[in-house]
């Protein structure tokens, strides 16, 4: 584990309680497709977010490990949750985030379902 993903994981426990299953396994972007079919936390940097509204359900999608459409990991937020994040989907472009839930597999790539707000956690760095 990389002291960059060490300060991301200790930061986002002091900040939030996240799960103790969760805390146990923090995934890099390019590495998350090694583990679908797993819940799990990955976390990097959100290279680019796409609001896809001529997509069918216009989900939000973070992608992480590279730039669109070149990225490994993609964190899909469906259009009913949009409007719940704080900050907003696009305020987390540039941004540390760990995303949580099950890991599933999209292509040649790896993609988490956002089920709430709460499964995408900022991280703050010191």
């Amino acid at each position: 584990m990389t002291i960059r993903t060490t300060r991301i994981l200790v930061a986002l426990l002091a900040a939030s309680c996240v799960s103790a299953a969760a805390a146990q396994s923090v995934i890099r972007p390019e590495h998350a497709v090694r583990h679908a079919g797993q819940t799990g936390m990955v976390c990097g940097k959100v290279e680019k977010t796409r609001y896809a509204e001529n997509s069918e359900g216009q989900p939000t999608f973070l992608h992480m490990g590279g730039m669109f459409p070149r990225h490994t990991f993609s964190a899909r937020i469906p259009q009913e949750l949009r409007g719940r994040f704080r900050p907003t989907p696009e305020e987390l472009e540039g941004r540390d985030v760990c995303v949580i839930g099950t890991i599933q597999r999209d292509a040649s790539r790896a993609e988490i379902a956002i089920a709430s707000p709460n499964d995408v956690k900022l991280a703050t760095i010191e």
